[in-house]
């Protein structure tokens, strides 16, 4: 048995000799995404504009569409049918999804003129591409469990489409127990994985510079490749 205290090993040194999964995804994320750029204080004079609004703004919808949908799952569907505090709960996830999708689309739209891809930030543009694709599925399903006519509707039309591509025996638009799951378990952790990879992503290479933005600003990496004259005080 070892008796008595072993001298501590500095940071770098710890770092080095790691060996295991757990250490090495330590390492590789304390790499790319330290906290100084996981929680900035600091961000570039140039996302003071409505331009860098519209993803946050998605985001928030977001929240709203999940808590809301959490609601309603609990309660089921007979609740929002019958009860005037359902009814709210409803309208509030609908116009949740329609705020989250105008957020999108605009985001969308922005970052693909100004050229989003830029600086490294590849998957970026493609997992903001993904999101969207995801979160049109998630809607669908929605639609569908409406449990009016216009579900009813929505979902035999739906799936004469999808029996002609032949997928409709293994995703059955007119079985509500089915789309229920899709739409309250597997479509929002999908949705909501990819939007969170999306944020760390924006996080670890920065948001996009306009493109009259100086060079230098394309690679902005932190902190430390900010200078006075290109941040500002996030409280400004």
């Amino acid at each position: 048995m070892i008796t008595g205290s072993q001298p501590a090993l500095e940071p770098e040194a710890e770092e080095t000799g790691v060996h295991t999964w757990t250490g090495k995804s330590r390492r590789w994320l304390l790499k790319h995404l330290p906290p100084e750029k996981l929680l900035p204080e600091d961000q570039p004079r140039y996302v003071a504009s409505w331009a860098y609004v519209f993803g946050m703004g998605a985001v928030a919808g977001l929240v709203f569409i999940i808590a809301s949908g959490v609601v309603l799952g609990l309660n089921g569907p007979q609740w929002y049918h019958v009860s005037a505090l359902g009814h709210f709960v409803n309208s509030v996830h609908l116009w949740s999804v329609e705020l989250f999708f105008m957020f999108m689309v605009v985001h969308l739209w922005i970052k693909f003129w100004v050229a989003a891809w830029r600086g490294g930030r590849v998957l970026t543009w493609i997992t903001g591409m993904v999101s969207f694709l995801v979160s049109v599925v998630a809607a669908f399903t929605g639609y569908l469990l409406q449990t009016n006519f216009d579900s009813q509707w929505i979902s035999f039309e739906a799936k004469d489409a999808l029996n002609a591509v032949g997928v409709g025996a293994w995703f059955n638009v007119a079985n509500v127990g089915q789309i229920f799951m899709w739409h309250i378990t597997l479509l929002p952790l999908a949705v909501g994985a990819v939007v969170a990879l999306h944020v760390l992503l924006v996080r670890a290479h920065g948001v996009v510079p306009p493109l009259d933005a100086a060079e230098t600003d394309a690679q902005l990496r932190g902190p430390a490749a900010q200078t006075p004259d290109v941040k500002a005080k996030s409280h400004d």
